[in-house]
């Protein structure tokens, strides 16, 4: 397998096996709290519990890892980074190096530029892509753990999962982490439906991913939203942070917060 991740230049902008522990290290509190993040992702830790989140999923200092497809706002990008600086290896897995959309162009430059501007924080970051048509993101069995946020319904939506899922797979060391979080569907009206809006049943998720050779070993409630009714005209993106919407009932669907999600960790056989 050709490897096509590379040691991302600071600050330019072109082109680091535990089972889950349950309560954050000191390290791990302390960048969570640290001035480096921005306060747009700051005020996101209500709904999301990064700290909460990687100790549940096991992340220690020491391990290669890679986050696929962490986003414009790099929300976990500027905790597991950092946490991993010292004895580890952090690999940010965007769709593509080569954006031709300004979509993708302006997620990378925003991405890219989190990094440049803190050296001190991400110069031992390396970049990787993967997408549809084109999954060697790694080399074989090199990962201790892979971590995805909010993008499994992606994927599922656009029919291609389950090579996505065998890329982590073939990416993972024996006995490595994949770490998912995504917007639960079960409780909605569409729950008869494997994914809908955004939405994806939890059932599937887990049924899509043992497919894949791994076995489910944990699940978490720590990031359920009982208020979340899932039934939205413009589905999962109606809420915050996006507000598909703009203004139209804001104020209900910031009450609401964000999205009833599903925190799986599953293991490489």
């Amino acid at each position: 397998m050709t490897m096509k991740s590379m040691l991302l230049a600071v600050p330019a902008i072109v082109a680091s096996f535990a089972m889950p522990v349950h309560a954050a290290d000191q390290t791990l509190n302390d960048i969570v709290a640290s001035d480096h993040r921005t306060a747009t992702n700051v005020a996101r830790d209500a709904h999301r519990r990064p700290a909460e989140v990687l100790a549940f999923f096991g992340l220690q200092p020491d391990m290669k890892v890679a986050e696929i497809w962490p986003g414009g706002s790099g929300y976990f990008a500027e905790i597991i980074a950092p946490y991993l600086s010292d004895q580890g290896e952090y690999t940010a897995v965007v769709a593509t190096l080569h954006a031709t959309s300004d979509y993708q162009k302006n997620a990378n430059t925003a991405l890219f530029s989190k990094f440049g501007k803190h050296p001190e924080k991400f110069a031992k970051v390396k970049l990787a892509d993967i997408n549809k048509g084109e999954y060697d993101f790694a080399e074989a069995e090199s990962l201790d753990m892979i971590f995805t946020f909010r993008n499994l319904h992606n994927w599922m939506m656009g029919g291609y999962e389950a090579p996505m899922l065998e890329a982590f797979f073939g990416a993972l060391k024996p006995g490595g982490h994949l770490a998912v979080v995504d917007h639960r569907l079960d409780g909605s009206p569409y729950a008869d439906k494997q994914v809908w809006g955004g939405y994806v049943s939890q059932a599937h998720m887990i049924e899509a991913i043992e497919a894949a050779g791994f076995k489910l070993r944990s699940s978490s409630e720590m990031n359920a939203n009982p208020k979340d009714t899932k039934d939205y005209e413009k589905g999962v993106w109606t809420l915050p942070p996006t507000y598909r919407l703009r203004d139209v009932d804001r104020a209900k669907y910031e009450a609401i917060g964000e999205s009833d999600r599903a925190t799986l960790l599953f293991q490489k056989q």
